[in-house]
């Protein structure tokens, strides 16, 4: 197998993100757990807490073959993510611009489906750190929200973003 320090996924328990995410630290394992802000509304109170973005992921890269057994023997690590028969890896690029998202401070309600988008026009984001990103528009409750396609992952990521920082897209 040729690692070339590609970034895989890991299968993790539920809840367990933050720990495995450390746990890799600790063993010297580079490691990245996207996290978003969110409000945990109880009977008698809020919180805002951070959670993971992708719930039950956590993305690491491997230069061995050492590396990528030992970060299996992980306390709450089940398995890697695999497509079929391949394991599911992700670009630099694309780990580049998760991080840019969870970052920017002007992105809210940030969330992620599983499902392919099926209406919406296409739109090029022209200001921030998404700046060139194609993405997909929906409108909903007076927002405009955007999709990101992460192919490697097979999942879409959701923001809200203002909309006069988009244009029209050359991808039809």
């Amino acid at each position: 197998m040729n690692f070339n320090n590609a970034w895989y996924v890991l299968y993790v328990k539920s809840r367990w993100e933050k720990k495995v995410y450390e746990s890799l630290k600790d063993i010297s394992i580079e490691a990245f757990l996207p996290q978003v802000k969110a409000i945990h509304q109880w009977s008698d109170r809020k919180k805002t807490i951070f959670k993971a973005l992708f719930p039950s992921y956590v993305f690491l890269t491997v230069n061995s073959s050492l590396e990528f057994h030992k970060a299996l023997s992980v306390n709450g690590v089940c398995a890697y993510v695999r497509f079929g028969k391949d394991y599911a890896r992700v670009t630099e690029k694309e780990i580049n611009q998760i991080k840019l998202l969870v970052e920017d401070k002007n992105l809210t309600d940030i969330e992620i489906n599983v499902e392919l988008p099926k209406i919406g026009e296409v739109k090029k984001i022209n200001y921030g750190p998404l700046n060139g990103l194609d993405c997909e528009v929906i409108e909903a409750k007076n927002h405009n929200k955007i999709i990101v396609r992460i192919n490697s992952l097979q999942q879409n990521i959701m923001a809200t973003i203002p909309f006069h920082v988009l244009s029209e897209s050359s991808i039809t």
